[in-house]
């Protein structure tokens, strides 16, 4: 990183006010090797200062692009200023930040700012990664309010779907950590799941964990039936939470952060939207030991190939699928 490139949000706003050197900064994250068509992939294409698009030699739709396209802002009359601020905020605040607060500051309406955050939750989803390996906690927690707590009409809404084991009207969510090795630190991949049965439950384990690998659970049943494919150790929290080095305390500490962030700023999640705001505080964990500059860029490298429109967004049609 050089020395100029922003290091706190009032250097980044300051930074990124000049549309040339926000554009610059899209370039270098988005085209590394140099820019290409994003329609055929010609990278003899041409620049056009007064517009700061590029036109493709050959003709087919779209053959005229600006660095949105094909990407999280393509469609979004906001600058690449007010989309950075949003980025750099969403990205480093540790409890998440409310479409409000983003809607005040960057003087955009609070459904753009509500729109705004929901595409860069999009960004922040982790692609497929290799299995976990080492020493893998896993664990499910519930998130919500009772039904009984709840007026008729929340609860049609919050019904559908909600778990039991006395936590009726509750989302269920399981979360996998694969603990700390050496220099590398712990990362955790984290899922909303319409039940908790063990078939369930056992399916995720089995897609995002090693087979051989020492797995840490706690006492719920829907875990048993692993220790033909892991090292499987339990610790009954009826009894203790640590034996030694088997807990789960890893995975608690997350579900703590994330609790902390869907109550405290968000209030109340619709249960369609819930798996973005998973892959927010899942970005956030993972990339904890960076400096915020850092988690910054790495959301921007992945803003291609992730578009979301409105009506997707409100479940009115199908995300697409990233690149």
């Amino acid at each position: 990183m050089s020395k100029t490139e922003p290091t706190t949000l009032l250097e980044a706003i300051k930074h990124f006010s000049d549309p040339d050197v926000a554009l610059a900064t899209m370039v270098e994250l988005r085209w590394p090797s140099g820019v290409h068509c994003p329609g055929c992939g010609r990278t003899d294409v041409t620049f056009i200062p007064t517009r700061r698009v590029w036109t493709c030699k050959t003709r087919h739709p779209k053959w005229q692009f600006s660095a949105k396209v094909g990407t999280i802002f393509e469609d979004s009359p906001l600058g690449l200023d007010k989309w950075f601020a949003a980025i750099w905020m969403v990205a480093n605040c540790k409890n998440g930040i409310s479409s409000y607060e983003v809607g005040r500051d960057l003087g955009v309406t609070q459904k753009s700012a509500w729109f705004m955050l929901h595409r860069i939750r999009l960004a922040m989803k982790a692609g497929s990664i290799l299995k976990m390996t080492g020493e893998v906690e896993a664990d499910e927690s519930y998130l919500g309010g009772k039904l009984g707590n709840m007026s008729l009409s929340k609860r049609k809404t919050f019904g559908k779907g909600a778990v039991g084991r006395g936590n009726s009207g509750k989302r269920a969510v399981v979360g996998i950590l694969e603990r700390k090795s050496g220099k590398k630190p712990s990362k955790v991949k984290a899922t909303h799941v319409g039940d908790v049965r063990g078939v369930t439950l056992k399916g995720l384990i089995r897609d995002a964990v090693e087979p051989g690998t020492r797995l840490l659970t706690d006492s719920f049943a829907a875990y048993r039936g692993l220790r033909g494919e892991y090292l499987h150790e339990v610790v009954d929290h009826a009894v203790t939470y640590v034996q030694g080095t088997v807990h789960t305390n890893g995975i608690e500490n997350f579900w703590s952060l994330l609790k902390r962030t869907i109550k405290g700023t968000y209030v109340s999640v619709e249960p369609f939207h819930l798996d973005r705001y998973l892959d927010e505080q899942s970005f956030r964990f993972n990339e904890r030991t960076d400096v915020d500059s850092g988690r910054f860029r790495s959301v921007l490298r992945s803003v291609t190939g992730r578009r979301l429109t409105y009506k997707e967004l409100t479940g009115h049609g199908e995300a697409q699928a990233p690149d």
